[in-house]
């Protein structure tokens, strides 16, 4: 199982998004991946990332390389809103 691979969710460690979970979208080279959020659902704005200023999680979603934000969403399971459904609290 490859560690960093396309659809893998991670935890930025570094930089103001430190904390903020993201999912790698593309492999740019050895060091560096492509990483979205998407800004909307965890405020992770799409951008370049270095691999050591990420920790992987043994979660993965069923993504094609260079995948859009609104494709992360759907495999996810979020609505277009960006949020699960919380019509149950009754």
């Amino acid at each position: 199982m490859p560690l960093i691979e396309v659809g893998r969710v991670c935890i930025k460690t570094r930089g103001r998004e430190a904390g903020r979970r993201c999912v790698i979208v593309d492999i740019i080279d050895r060091n560096f991946v492509l990483i979205t959020g998407p800004r909307d659902v965890t405020g992770v704005r799409r951008r370049r990332a270095n691999i050591d200023h990420l920790k992987p999680l043994d979660e993965k979603i069923d993504i094609r390389p260079g995948a859009s934000d609104e494709e992360v969403k759907a495999a996810l399971g979020l609505e277009a809103e960006g949020q699960p459904s919380q019509d149950s609290k009754s």
